[in-house]
């Protein structure tokens, strides 16, 4: 395998929830409206550092498409998936763009508002007296 080459995307971004991998511009977010089977997904009209899946034909609500899984190029976790074609005219405007699922990303707002708790072992109330 080769080495992976990580795109640093510059301006408000979504992550990868599990190893904070820029994947996509805020600026191309097309639609919050999606859904997925774990719940909601956002639409985008590019997104990077990705490893595309085998294209299947996949009946969604919204009718047939041939789609393509999506996962992050640094940790393998499934993200969402790419419409490579819509079998309906009404869908077209879906072919060639990403859905990220929305449990699956951060925000860098989310991302940046993340805390530690601090692991040092202290001593309780009760072994203070």
């Amino acid at each position: 395998m080769g080495r992976v080459f990580v795109v640093e995307l510059e301006g408000s971004s979504y992550r990868c929830k599990f190893c904070k991998t820029h994947l996509a511009l805020a600026d191309d977010l097309v639609s919050r409206s999606f859904h997925c089977r774990r719940g909601k997904a956002y639409l985008f009209s590019n997104a990077v550092n990705l490893v595309m899946g085998a294209l299947e034909e996949r009946l969604m609500l919204s009718g047939l498409h041939t789609v393509a899984d999506i996962f992050c190029c640094c940790c393998g976790q499934i993200v969402g998936w790419k419409y490579e074609a819509a079998h309906e005219r009404s869908q077209k405007y879906k072919e060639g763009k990403y859905v990220l699922e929305r449990g699956r990303i951060v925000d860098e707002a989310d991302s940046s508002s993340e805390f530690y708790i601090d692991t040092h072992p202290s001593m309780s109330d009760a072994e203070d007296v």
